[in-house]
């Protein structure tokens, strides 16, 4: 007997050996692949913040309130946020690549409509329309990175990928605040949009196609999958990054998009192409960030998600000061470091916090906390603006980020293990 359940547990782990699905690369891989991991944070994020800095010529062009322009910035945001579950569920067993091609190509559609809109409404839907197509592309990014890289590499690719998106969201406010100062704000969107389809056509040229296969077990039905997305709220490891990536998107968000009536106003007086310039600050990122992911595999992750939400924090108080080089380098540059390490901190524990084959799911959900966050970041401060213009909007955001360190602290841990042991 017990000579037949050995040979059976062998016949077992021969089966199994042989089905096992190819691992995860070593290494970094090929200069290619990530070039273009990097290309789709780009054109990914190319879209999302377009209009901060056009803000203050909003409100001129459409005779409207600071509340009002800003939620051109918080619908796409909001349609992000509604979508990024749904879209993250339905893309759980589909190529992750072909995916990311096809919503590149998607979200090209409402860019160029936006350049029609013949006022603010109109504007706000294409926005919402830009933000419902995203999530698509976010989460399949991340969960082919978390799929096709060993655990030791994961850090460090995130950081590159989120590298991209901090010179698209650059990039994005470059080019639509200088077409808008020199033609017009329409001319913007289709030069975006121009620009996103062709970034859809360079990744399916350059990205490989994913090595592990996809999941060939019964398909259980979208309400199932739904059913399991919103069972990731049981989980509290990913509770706690849910949490903490809802209160750095609305950092992010809060101050780059109050900053820009803070430095259009005297003592700074910046103009709309002075603001686009402005946003070159998120070119750290481009250094910073892969940086930081080398030291998150030093320190741990529990410690670097704290480390980053310091960094956010003095960044802020530096925002109050009269000068304006200590306001962008120091105030608005310490936000961007601060938060492009926690997201690359926080997209990568998505991926350790996750059961296998959920984890496009519980990217999904990641991705919709931290935009609802992005969405309260640019409602939200419009009260504060409202009762102490920008040293309200500060302590606000301050508050939020002093909330969320403790949750860092505390849901950033694997259980049974120290957190210096965290890769």
């Amino acid at each position: 007997m017990d000579v037949s359940l050995r040979h059976q547990d062998h016949t077992r782990g021969k089966n199994s050996r042989q089905t096992t699905p190819a691992p995860p690369r070593p290494g970094l891989g090929s200069p290619w692949t990530l070039a273009a991991v990097c290309l789709c944070g780009i054109f990914a994020f190319l879209n999302l913040y377009v209009t901060q800095p056009m803000l203050p010529m909003f409100e001129h062009v459409f005779h409207a309130s600071k509340s009002l322009v800003s939620l051109t910035v918080s619908a796409s945001t909001l349609g992000v946020a509604i979508s990024a579950p749904f879209l993250g569920a339905i893309a759980e067993r589909m190529s992750r690549k072909r995916v990311i091609v096809l919503g590149l190509l998607l979200l090209a559609i409402p860019t160029l409509l936006a350049a029609t809109a013949p006022g603010l409404p109109l504007l706000i839907l294409w926005r919402f329309l830009q933000g419902l197509v995203m999530p698509a592309i976010f989460a399949s990014v991340i969960t082919y990175i978390g799929e096709e890289w060993s655990p030791l590499s994961i850090a460090l690719v995130m950081s590159i990928y989120v590298s991209g998106t901090a010179m698209g969201g650059f990039l994005g406010r470059l080019i639509a605040g200088l077409t808008a100062e020199y033609l017009n704000w329409r001319a913007s969107f289709l030069l975006l949009g121009l620009a996103t389809a062709a970034g859809a056509a360079l990744i399916a040229l350059i990205l490989p196609r994913e090595k592990r296969p996809l999941p060939q077990h019964p398909h259980p039905g979208f309400a199932a999958q739904i059913r399991g997305t919103l069972a990731h709220f049981a989980n509290p490891r990913l509770l706690a990054t849910y949490t903490v990536g809802f209160g750095m998107l609305f950092a992010l968000v809060s101050t780059f998009t109050y900053v820009t009536f803070y430095l259009a106003a005297p003592p700074f007086s910046l103009s709309t192409a002075a603001l686009s310039y402005l946003f070159a600050i998120y070119l750290i990122g481009l250094l910073v960030t892969p940086a930081g992911g080398y030291l998150i595999t030093r320190i741990g992750m529990r410690r670097g998600i704290v480390f980053a939400i310091l960094l956010c924090l003095l960044g802020e108080g530096l925002t109050l000061s009269h000068h304006l080089w200590i306001v962008v380098f120091g105030g608005l540059g310490l936000v961007c470091t601060g938060v492009f390490m926690a997201q690359s901190t926080a997209a990568s524990f998505v991926r350790l916090a996750a059961p296998d084959g959920t984890r496009v799911s519980a990217a999904g959900l990641y991705l919709s906390c931290y935009y609802l966050g992005g969405t309260a970041g640019g409602v939200l401060p419009s009260a504060a603006w409202n009762l102490g213009q920008w040293p309200a909007c500060v302590a606000l955001t301050s508050t939020v980020l002093l909330l969320i360190v403790g949750i860092g602290w505390a849901g950033f841990r694997a259980p049974g293990t120290s957190t210096k042991a965290i890769p």
